[in-house]
């Protein structure tokens, strides 16, 4: 069925409520972590570090969680992105305002809003072309998981945002059977090739956009290929 046709008022204000729902669930992540940063804090982990293990709890509870669960709770692509676009929008906002959520956003750099943009336009593309919800997931899995345990391993070794190889290897573990899972063999390369699309990022063009550009090409071209 041509993706585009589901999208139907019947169906939209369906995942509405859903989506309602899911960032209400979002919302009480992004503040339970305001309670986990105060925790770090109090038992001496620095400001730093703690902002980036909240960034990486976000990305799975929130980000990948939700991702998971797309498939099986909404009927078509565009409340999922609009969903998407609204979150970019409120982490956005803070920046603008000088008013930042301190326990996870830092001035250096606006890379969560680009999590919430290509979060939602990979989906959205991959709908579309694909007309398969469970393959369309995929680059947010990867840029939720992947890339969250990524930084994990990273701010636990290391105490600071950095690009150290040894991340990567443990995106790897992750992302390749994630990627074979959700399709497999050309899952796989779409999850090693986000592995070495994560080492690399061109302010303001991060990780994330990156990731999802690569393993989002990869599915596409698969497609018109007849590999999936």
């Amino acid at each position: 069925m041509d993706p585009l046709s589901e999208v139907t008022l019947g169906n939209m204000a369906r995942d509405a409520i859903i989506a309602g729902i899911l960032l209400t669930y979002v919302m009480c992540i992004i503040y339970l972590t305001r309670i986990l940063y105060d925790k770090m804090r109090a038992r001496g982990t620095p400001h730093n570090v703690a902002v980036y293990y909240n960034r990486k709890v976000i990305h799975m509870a929130a980000g990948g969680l939700v991702a998971a669960l797309v498939p099986f709770l909404f009927k078509e692509f565009v409340v999922p992105t609009i969903m998407a676009m609204i979150m970019a929008l409120m982490t956005y906002i803070p920046h603008r305002t000088g008013k930042l959520f301190y326990w996870f956003q830092t001035e250096e750099n606006m890379y969560e809003v680009n999590f919430c943009i290509v979060w939602g336009i990979s989906l959205a593309i991959l709908w579309v072309a694909l007309g398969d919800p469970k393959l369309a997931v995929l680059p947010a899995m990867l840029i939720s998981f992947g890339d969250g345990i990524t930084g994990v391993v990273r701010n636990k070794l290391f105490g600071r945002r950095t690009k150290h190889w040894i991340g990567n290897i443990a995106m790897a573990t992750l992302s390749l059977p994630l990627g074979y899972v959700y399709a497999g063999p050309v899952g796989m390369l779409a999850g090693g090739l986000a592995c070495i699309a994560e080492r690399f990022e061109f302010n303001p063009i991060d990780d994330n956009i990156l990731i999802g550009l690569v393993s989002t090409a990869v599915l596409v071209a698969a497609h018109f290929a007849g590999l999936v």
